[in-house]
């Protein structure tokens, strides 16, 4: 099976996440009645993670002011739990994103180097500003851990573009 990379403009197509602790599937790329911004992290075993998803939790009514919010990864529901209990984090939270998932998003995957690091294979950062009609309006990829968007640069960003209605960038 090919996986295309995502084209911003172009809908993402049906992506069911499961809600951690939750009977809940979120499932975006379909229409919606708000912007959703779609955050991928590492997993459980990754502190660099953590940091950002404090620095989003810290921020999140700001940007639930102005959309939805949505993190996944590739985890377990148990690990994803054990997260979301050990850092208080009041965003969506979602597990178990496949590797097919992974691929959909045009997501860089990585394999776990030993087994401390963690079990199995995981999806690296990626960002996704996702229009109510379930078209890609924003695409933010890593293939490490380091390199992560500024949120309140991110925000401010999405603000403008939600208020003005600009147009998708980066076409070509």
């Amino acid at each position: 099976m090919t996986h295309p990379k995502p084209r911003v403009g172009a809908p993402i197509g049906a992506l069911p996440l499961k809600v951690a602790g939750e009977d809940r599937v979120i499932t975006l790329g379909t229409a919606r009645d708000r912007w959703t911004m779609l955050f991928v992290y590492r997993g459980r075993h990754c502190p660099r993670c953590k940091r950002f998803l404090a620095k989003l939790n810290k921020a999140l009514p700001a940007w639930q002011e102005h959309m939805d919010v949505v993190v996944t990864s590739a985890d377990t529901q148990d690990k994803a739990l054990a997260d979301k209990a050990e850092f208080g984090w009041a965003f969506d939270l979602c597990h178990g994103l496949t590797l097919d998932q992974m691929r959909d998003l045009g997501l860089y995957v990585s394999e776990p180097l030993s087994e401390a690091e963690t079990d199995a294979i995981f999806a690296e950062p990626g960002a996704f500003a996702i229009r109510p009609d379930g078209t890609l309006m924003l695409v933010d990829i890593s293939n490490g851990p380091a390199a992560r968007p500024d949120l309140d640069e991110l925000l401010d960003g999405m603000i403008f573009n939600i208020t003005n209605d600009r147009p998708v960038r980066g076409t070509a």
